[in-house]
This record gives C-alpha cells, structure tokens and sequence, in this order.
C-alpha cells in the first residue's frame, strides 16, 4: 500500500496542503481558467507557505523534508488546480542546480530566499530546436574577461514570468562537454520576456519563453565549472523534473476520480444512480486502480530518492505510469460525463486539458520506455540518484576545492 511509505509528518503535510488549496486556490481557479492569465498573486501566497523549499537543508531555512513531502505538496495542490500544481514543480526544478551544483556562497545567497517564498527560481533548457536532445542548443555563453555574455532563446520554460531567478544551460564550447550552467536574475539587462500565449491548459501558470541579447553576467553567476551544463541539466530532469510532474499528474489524476465518482452518483438514469449501469462501474473500478497503481510507483520512487538509493529506473517509470494513467482515466471519465463533459463549468475537461501538459516535460513517455529499455538491456549510462544522493553530502568540501571563479567572486548579484 502507498500509505506505508508514510510517516505522520507527512499526513500532517497533506492536510496542511489540502486545507490551503480548497481555501485559497480552489476559489481562484474558475477566474484563472477565464482568463488564462498568470496568477502571480496566488504563486506569491503558495511560496510564502515554505513549500518551494520543502527539499532546502534546514541549515539554509528550508524544510528538509524530502523528495516524498514534496510529492505530497504538488499532488495536493494539483488536485485542486494543475497549474498551481505545475508552479510548484517548475520552482523545485529549479532549486535541483543550487542544492547539487552551487557554491557555498550560491547557496547561502539563493536558498534561503528560496525557502522564504521571495524568491522563485526556474530551469531553462529548452531550445525551439533542441527539446529533449539537449546537446542540440545553441544559445551561447561568451566569456569577457569577469563577466559571460549569454545570447539565444529558451522557450517553454515553467514559472518564465513570475520567476526571479532562472538557471539558464548555454553553449560554451563543441560537444557534450561545451555546455555550462548560469544563474541568471531576471532583472538583468539583455534579457527580455515576449507576452506568454494561450495554452491547452494549465491556465494561470506561466509558461513562456527567455530572450538574451547580449545579456551580461558576473562569472559567479556560473553554476559549477564550465562544462557541467550537461550534467546540471540531466540530473535536474531525473531527480526533480520526472518526480514533480509524476506528482502533479497524480494530483491531476486524484481529482479526476473524485469528480467521476461525484457525477455518477448524482447523475440519474434509467430511474436509478447513474454508477449502477455495469458499463459504468467497470470503468470507474478502472480510474480507482489506475490512481492506486499511479501512486504506489510515484511513492516508491520518492522514498527511494529520500533513502539515496539508486532509482533512476523507478522515477522515469513513474512518471510514465502517472501521466499515461492519467490520460487514460480523463479519457474514460469524459466518456461518463458524455455530453456534460463538454460544458465549461464542469471540470473534467479542464482536467483532460491539464494532463496533456505532463507528457512531454523531462521526457516524453517514448523518452521514458527507450531508458527504460538501456536499463534492461544493461545499456544504461549510471544512476544519477545515487551519484547526485552521494555528492550531496560531500558538496561542501568539493566546492571549497573548485576554482576561485566559481566560489570566491564576491555576492551574486
């Protein structure tokens, strides 16, 4: 059963989470799917609750309560609204770069901010021709004397406009090995931000694109050395990108049953509930062992990462399972709901709409069964949960160790 994996702390969480998203987020959502415009107030309110910094050491004012709390979070919060789900998420992949790969002086300028809820930080890889083939981007970063000037485009990057802080992968040189990773504050000069378009779904989140035109940074804004951009960008997709959008694609996927069964039992037909036609049952009894397989894999995904065990496998698998479980089931339900399913003010559309946002981020499910078959096939390139859980612990003496660029500039402003 999920609940094993579950300690008291973490029921305490979920009702803590639940109570905030049916108070303050539940009210905000019809306004935000009319709109579709950024809810930056509400991501404002959700931050300063501590959540972006669930994984932050509590030596840096985080929680540090680890990768299966933060489920927790982003699961409860999808439930209610996907796009605050999704805020969420972008802003812990974007605290993956700090924890793992920043300096002592990054960390204590970034994390705390971080924990507090005034700073939103976000990850920026994507490229209008390198999606998931990250060694196709082509933004460059161009080292001047102490400073880098970053040119290109990032797009569909999570949290674009309301984020603070976005850690930008550019080019440094050819090959694997010519990518490097920059901490980039979003008032700075060069870079510029077009108006987010209208989306599938996920209204109220905000998801837009990066312009850099000669956008100037100091060189310790550099995140690790020049040419762990590849590194950075991998590890932040496996063991915070997958884990997140498992999570909100289960949160997703959690109301997309309680809404079903909801309908079915107040819905009428042939003089009788509507959950009584056989057809009907079988397909709900099918959403209800969707969601228990859903969150059994991304549960045990989670409390694997806490325990810093090797689970690269069983995250790209979760995120897998929950997002085409999910689509499955919205599916299914909007089968129930027929014609009711396409009015605005019922719900199971939205949810539909929502859950196609969670396929293609850290990997499409095709993306995830190629991984999937290395590792059965024995072809698999290591494990990046077990390197990254070790690194972690021994971040401290490793930085001290690193070039004065990196660690010895001065505040990163």
């Amino acid at each position: 059963m999920s609940d094993a994996y579950l300690e008291e702390r973490h029921h305490q969480l979920r009702a803590q989470v639940r109570a905030f998203a049916e108070s303050k987020v539940a009210p905000r959502v019809a306004d935000m799917e009319r709109t579709g415009a950024v809810e930056t107030a509400l991501a404002t309110a959700i931050a300063r609750q501590g959540w972006i910094g669930v994984t932050v050491d509590k030596a840096y004012g985080g929680m540090g309560a680890g990768h299966l709390a933060k489920t927790i979070i982003i699961e409860e919060l999808s439930r209610i609204s996907g796009a605050m789900g999704a805020m969420v998420q972008a802003s812990q992949l974007g605290v993956a770069k700090i924890i793992h790969f920043g300096s002592e002086r990054q960390k204590h300028d970034w994390l705390p901010k971080i924990a507090d809820g005034s700073c939103l930080p976000t990850i920026a890889v994507t490229e209008p021709e390198a999606g998931s083939h990250v060694l196709g981007m082509q933004m460059t970063a161009h080292r001047e004397g102490r400073h880098y000037v970053l040119n290109g485009r990032k797009i569909y990057i999570g949290n674009s406009h309301i984020g603070h802080l976005h850690g930008v992968v550019a080019r440094t040189g050819e090959g694997s090995k010519g990518l490097t990773a920059f901490l980039v504050e979003a008032d700075r000069p060069g870079l510029t931000l077009p108006p987010p378009g209208r989306t599938l779904g996920l209204h109220g989140f905000s998801f837009g694109e990066l312009h850099f035109n000669d956008c100037r940074i100091p060189v310790g804004n550099r995140l690790g050395r020049e040419g762990e951009g590849r590194d950075i960008a991998y590890s932040s997709s496996v063991l915070y990108g997958r884990p997140n959008l498992t999570a909100v694609a289960l949160g997703i996927h959690q109301a997309i049953l309680e809404q079903t069964t909801a309908f079915a039992s107040e819905r009428v037909r042939y003089d009788d509930q509507l959950h009584h036609l056989p057809n009907i049952k079988i397909k709900i009894g099918q959403i209800q062992s969707r969601v228990m397989t859903a969150r059994l894999t991304a549960y045990h995904a989670a409390h694997l990462l806490d325990t810093g065990a090797a689970c690269d496998a069983e995250l790209m698998n979760a995120k897998l399972i929950n997002v085409e479980l999910a689509l499955d089931s919205a599916r299914a339900a909007m089968e129930i709901h027929a014609a009711a399913g396409l009015l605005a003010d019922v719900p199971i559309g939205r949810y539909l709409r929502d859950a196609h946002h969670i396929f293609a981020p850290a990997g499409t499910s095709d993306i995830q069964l190629l991984r999937l078959a290395e590792v059965a096939l024995g072809q698999s390139k290591g494990q990046w949960s077990q390197r990254l859980a070790t690194a972690l612990s021994s971040r401290t003496s490793v930085s001290d160790a690193r070039t004065p660029d990196t660690c010895q500039q001065g505040p990163v402003t």
